[in-house]
């Protein structure tokens, strides 16, 4: 299972008045460990921004999983009760568990969390929906990709 670590980028960004304005922008990264996370945001960030750049910090996150969507720009954290029952009790358990799903808007988060959760046996209710500042989600296979394709 995937550990994800959010990791902010701090660097000097071009305003589109002309401007230069010293931002910091969250990325999320899968990684084993803090070391690699930073590694990794490092080497996807390089290409795109000019002049320096830091890693002002890099947190774990409890995101059990991401739901993707290719026409959506914006990242949604979904929080999802999912609803057991213990047998020898027979009382309800909820265990929550976040979700990233990826979306256009708020209704397209909540179709596309729907969508992956099809197929599903799990009895569930959704907690909550709250759009993320997130600027972009890197796994191991986008990185695995972004290899191969330098050395095609």
């Amino acid at each position: 299972m995937a550990t994800w670590f959010e990791c902010k980028v701090r660097y000097d960004k071009m305003q589109e008045n002309g401007s230069v304005k010293k931002v910091t922008e969250p990325y999320l990264v899968d990684a084993l460990t803090f070391t690699e996370a930073e590694a990794r945001i490092i080497e996807e960030q390089t290409p795109y921004i000019s002049g320096d750049f830091s890693v002002s910090a890099v947190k774990r996150t409890k995101i059990s999983e991401i739901f993707r969507d290719d026409k959506g720009d914006r990242y949604y954290l979904v929080k999802v009760a999912f609803i057991t029952i213990d047998e020898k009790t027979a009382a309800e358990k909820k265990s929550i568990s976040q979700i990233l799903v990826c979306a256009l808007d708020f209704k397209g988060a909540f179709e596309n969390f729907i969508e992956g959760m099809k197929g599903s046996m799990a009895d569930f209710e959704i907690v909550s929906i709250t759009e993320t500042p997130l600027i972009d989600v890197y796994d191991a296979s986008h990185l695995a990709g972004h290899k191969k394709q330098e050395g095609e």
